[in-house]
């Protein structure tokens, strides 16, 4: 394919983001913060926080362009080290923060985009995450940035093999927007028949006494039998950002579940963070979690999509409970002790008629678009090595 590799520096210029005052944000001019380079390949100008007019008294010098490549410059974990977002036809002025690395390619040797996509793959992730010094927060510079060798082939290569990864990222988009639209639709769904119509005289009991929770636990770290070649997913709270959950980013192995306080659960089951911020989510695999996390199993009568949108509902509460400076938390015991109104067999029937179809298409739309990133994290360097070609 006639690759040449260049350093990063050589393709662009860098420029740190603009530091202000606490007491800064206010109505004004949008700027990008660290979080937002989180939310996709494009950086996302919807809900960008703004500072307020006069802040900054050379704004122009911090405006971003279409095209741009913004970079974490620190991050409060290492695996967020360079994560990198790009600028899309902005239509307004933009600025970007402090602990952001704004690099403008020169467009006549990098096409943005291509750029974009190496920039965010496995091989290039790892290596930023790799080059971070970490003190109590990870940091990355303008010098380790730009000393990154990059795979560069020809303009119509670059054009070709970005056409074909957007067209991937396009439909996992997509589906993101479906996913986001069915989940509020089952929301609405759920209020409409239990909490609008809510009847006194519905049966009422504690979580705990109705269904079977179970708190994680943790094997012994020091034991690699518990861990090497593991291949069943242990979940911890960070992994229930996802709704539903389909991949784990842990595993231990049956022995480190049998030696520890942790339970396998089965598909289907409806599990909740107990730190931080109190999130439920549903597992589409056979899954066990640290102690952090407690599943419920649904029943015939109480199935997850019953339980899920319920426990949704009871999230603020449940924050308001939490305790603890450093890690605001509440126990499993808040969980068994929360009321739960079960309605007659007979309506609860009718919802679902309507609810878990609902719900299916949800975790099928998840299903497809984990296939389709595992695809395009597989297809780029394969594209770059020349062992798959685009016509």
């Amino acid at each position: 394919m006639g690759n040449s590799v260049v350093a990063l520096k050589e393709l662009g210029e860098f420029k740190n983001g603009a530091n202000y005052p606490k007491g800064s944000y206010g109505a004004g001019n949008k700027i990008v913060n660290v979080k937002d380079l989180f939310r996709g390949r494009f950086v996302p100008f919807n809900g960008l926080d703004e500072l307020k007019p006069g802040t900054l008294k050379n704004k122009d010098i911090y405006l971003v362009e279409d095209g741009d490549l913004l970079f974490t410059r620190s991050s409060l974990v290492k695996s967020g080290s360079g994560m990198v977002a790009m600028i899309n036809n902005p239509l307004e002025d933009i600025l970007f923060c402090g602990f952001i690395i704004r690099f403008r390619p020169n467009k006549s040797k990098v096409l943005p985009l291509y750029l974009l996509y190496l920039l965010r793959s496995p091989k290039y992730r790892k290596l930023f995450t790799d080059s971070a010094v970490q003190t109590n927060i990870s940091n990355i510079n303008q010098e380790t940035l730009g000393n990154i060798l990059i795979d560069l082939p020809n303009f119509s290569t670059q054009q070709k093999i970005a056409a074909v990864l957007s067209a991937l990222d396009a439909k996992i988009e997509l589906n993101a927007r479906i996913n986001a639209e069915l989940e509020s639709m089952a929301k609405t769904l759920y209020d409409y028949w239990f909490v609008q119509k809510k009847v006194e005289s519905w049966k009422v009991g504690k979580l705990g006494d109705v269904l079977k929770i179970y708190l994680g636990g943790t094997p012994s770290t020091k034991n690699p039998e518990y861990w090497e070649n593991a291949t069943i997913p242990w979940l911890n709270s960070g992994d229930l950002t996802e709704f539903p959950i389909i991949i784990s980013s842990s595993f231990v192995t049956q022995k480190g579940v049998d030696n520890s306080a942790t339970t396998i659960l089965p598909k289907g089951s409806v599990v909740i963070s107990l730190v931080r911020y109190i999130r439920p989510s549903i597992i589409t695999m056979e899954a066990c979690a640290n102690q952090s996390v407690v599943g419920i199993l649904e029943t015939e009568d109480l199935k997850n999509s019953f339980i899920y949108p319920y426990l949704v509902n009871e999230v603020p509460r449940l924050m308001s409970l939490r305790t603890g400076a450093q890690q605001p938390h509440i126990n499993k015991e808040v969980i068994d002790e929360t009321l739960l109104y079960i309605p007659p067999k007979h309506i609860l029937k009718e919802y679902y008629k309507v609810a878990e179809p609902i719900y299916k298409k949800i975790i099928n739309l998840a299903f497809e678009s984990q296939t389709l990133t595992e695809l395009r994290d597989w297809l780029l360097p394969m594209l770059m090595n020349g062992q798959v070609r685009v016509g």
